[in-house]
C-alpha cells in the first residue's frame, strides 16, 4: 500500500483541545526566520498532532522532529503507525466491518463498544491491537474524548453518530506513517525533549489547559493532574529554553473569559509576548456553551 502524495497527512484522532482551528493564528505568530534555516521542531505535548502535521507539511526545512506525550496509549499508537501501519490498517478494517454490520442495532453496537473498551482496559493485548482499540474507541466514543480514571481505565461512554463512523482511514494512516518516518517519538516528561535539540530549535507547547471551570476540566486526560504547580513548572521550563536561545510558542486557556480580574497567565508570563486569539469551543456537553472564546498564544519571539 502507498499513500497519495497529492493529499496531506492530517490528525488521525479526534482530540479535545485540538489546534486545527488555531492554525492560522499560530501561523501569523511564528518566528520570522523559520523559513530560512534548517531547524528541529519539538512538540512536548503532541496530543492529536494538528500543529505537528501542519508544520511538517509547510516547513520542508525541518531537519528533525520530536514529539512527546505523557499518554502512553497515545504515543504507542504513534509508534505503531510509524512502524506497523499496514498491520494496523488490517485490524482497523476488521473492526470497522464488524461495527458497521451491527451499527443500526443499538444494543449490539453498545455491546461491541463496551467489549472493546474492556479489552483495551485489560491491557493484555500487544501494542498493535492496543493501538487499534485506541483508534476504534476514539472514533466511536462520546465526542472523541480521551479520559481515564485514577486507575488509568478509559471510561468514556459510547457515542452515537447519525452516520457510520470512519474507523479505518487507510489513506490518511499511510500519509501519517510517512511523516512519522522523520520523527522521534517520546513518552514521558516534557522536559526530556530538551535532550534532543540542536543549534536551531522551535518548540510548540500545547499543555493540558488550565480549566475555565470545574466542569470544563479535561485534566483527567492522564491519571496525574496538570495543576497550577505544573503550569508554573512549565513556565520555568520556558525560561530555561529561552535562556538557551531557542524559540518557543505556547497555547493555553484565557482565564479572563470567566473572570476579567484573573491574571494568572498574564502575571506568570509577563516577561513574554501574550496574544489573545479567538477559538471556537467545540467540546462541551451543553450546546449553548459552544461558541467563540479567547485563548492565549504566548511566545518569546
Amino acid at each position: 500500500m502507498s499513500a497519495d502524495k497529492s493529499i496531506i497527512a492530517k490528525p488521525f484522532l479526534k482530540w479535545a483541545g485540538g489546534k486545527t482551528q488555531l492554525i492560522e493564528e499560530i501561523k501569523n505568530n511564528l518566528p520570522l526566520n523559520i523559513t530560512n534555516d534548517t531547524f528541529t521542531f519539538i512538540e512536548p505535548f503532541v496530543g492529536g498532532g494538528a500543529v505537528f502535521f501542519w508544520m511538517m507539511e509547510n516547513f520542508p526545512n525541518i531537519q528533525n522532529a520530536v514529539i512527546n506525550d505523557i499518554n502512553t496509549d497515545l504515543t504507542d499508537c504513534y509508534i505503531t503507525i510509524q512502524q506497523n501501519v499496514e498491520e494496523l490498517i488490517e485490524v482497523l478494517d476488521t473492526f470497522q466491518t464488524e461495527y458497521h454490520d451491527i451499527f443500526q442495532n443499538i444494543e449490539k453496537s453498545k455491546e461491541y463498544y463496551y467489549t472493546k473498551r474492556d479489552l483495551f482496559n485489560s491491557r493484555e493485548s500487544d501494542r498493535l491491537v492496543q493501538s487499534a482499540l485506541f483508534v476504534f474507541l476514539n472514533k466511536t466514543c462520546f465526542n472523541g474524548l480521551y479520559r481515564v480514571n485514577s486507575k488509568n481505565k478509559f471510561n468514556v461512554p459510547i457515542g452515537r453518530s447519525k452516520s457510520l463512523p470512519k474507523i479505518c482511514d487507510q489513506e490518511n494512516l499511510l500519509l501519517v506513517s510517512e511523516v512519522l518516518q522523520r520523527t522521534t517519538i517520546l513518552n514521558g516528561d516534557y522536559a526530556e525533549t530538551l535532550r534532543f535539540v540542536d543549534n536551531n530549535a522551535f518548540f510548540y507547547f500545547d499543555p493540558p489547559y488550565k480549566p475555565l471551570s470545574e466542569t470544563s476540566s479535561f485534566n483527567s486526560y492522564a491519571k496525574d493532574v496538570f495543576d497550577d504547580a505544573q503550569q508554573i513548572r512549565l513556565k520555568e521550563f520556558c525560561n530555561t529554553i529561552d535562556n538557551l536561545g531557542y524559540q518557543w510558542m505556547l497555547s493555553n486557556s484565557d482565564m479572563k473569559n470567566v473572570n476579567p480580574e484573573d491574571n494568572f497567565f498574564d502575571d506568570l508570563y509577563q516577561d513574554f509576548n501574550i496574544f489573545r486569539v479567538y477559538a471556537k469551543r467545540t467540546i462541551n456537553s451543553k450546546a449553548k456553551k459552544r461558541g467563540n472564546i479567547t485563548e492565549l498564544l504566548i511566545t518569546n519571539l
